[in-house]
């Protein structure tokens, strides 16, 4: 892993994948490990495009984070969570699950000199924590992790917390209860897309009418 800026983020830096980083021993199980939970996908090695326009958003309009109570969801890299507290944020919240991850977070962190409260496991199944802001990127990757989102970010909203989506338009966003905000081309450098500029977007997510 190298520490590099982040593309179209320059102030912010993360450990990042490169093409010598052997990341792909992380897929496969070692000896012993049987029984064990299948290994997760290294999404905290890349910085992809809803946590990039997020985290872009944040910087660019410090006042929506300033004084408040952050919840990065989803952290991965923590970039989003890195950039609330970079604007500003009173205390920011990284909950992630992937146990490499977690370490990815914390010298993430480090490296940028911020403070931020790490919550390992799955937060989705309970009650919101005490914040008063949910920063989601790129949560809507897949149909079951949308579907085990949205519980949870419902009940932040009916909790007064607001929740802001960050998302290149990938196929299970939840189009019809998102308030578009902004957009920036920004690299999708964990997707397929090789890291070319392509439109994301910062959603605010609306409680359902009725």
């Amino acid at each position: 892993m190298r520490l590099a800026p982040v593309p179209g983020l320059p102030e912010i830096r993360l450990y990042l994948a490169h093409p010598g980083s052997g990341l792909r021993r992380l897929l496969e199980p070692d000896d012993g490990d049987e029984g064990e939970a299948e290994p997760q996908p290294p999404y905290w090695a890349y910085a992809w495009a809803g946590g990039a326009v997020l985290a872009r958003y944040v910087l660019d309009r410090p006042s929506i984070v300033a004084g408040k109570r952050v919840l990065d969801l989803g952290a991965g890299s923590g970039l989003v969570g890195i950039a609330a507290a970079k604007a500003g944020a009173r205390a920011v919240i990284a909950a992630e699950v992937d146990r490499n991850g977690i370490v990815a977070l914390g010298l993430n962190a480090q490296a940028n000199g911020v403070a931020i409260q790490i919550c390992e496991g799955d937060v989705t199944g309970g009650a919101p924590p005490a914040v008063d802001l949910v920063l989601a990127g790129d949560v809507f990757y897949a149909q079951n992790v949308g579907q085990r989102m949205m519980p949870f970010l419902d009940r932040c909203l009916a909790a007064g917390i607001y929740v802001l989506v960050g998302d290149p338009g990938r196929a299970w966003l939840p189009r019809s209860r998102l308030c578009l905000l902004g957009e920036y081309q920004v690299p999708d450098v964990g997707g397929n897309g090789g890291g070319e500029p392509k439109p994301s977007a910062v959603f605010a997510l609306v409680a359902e009418p009725g």
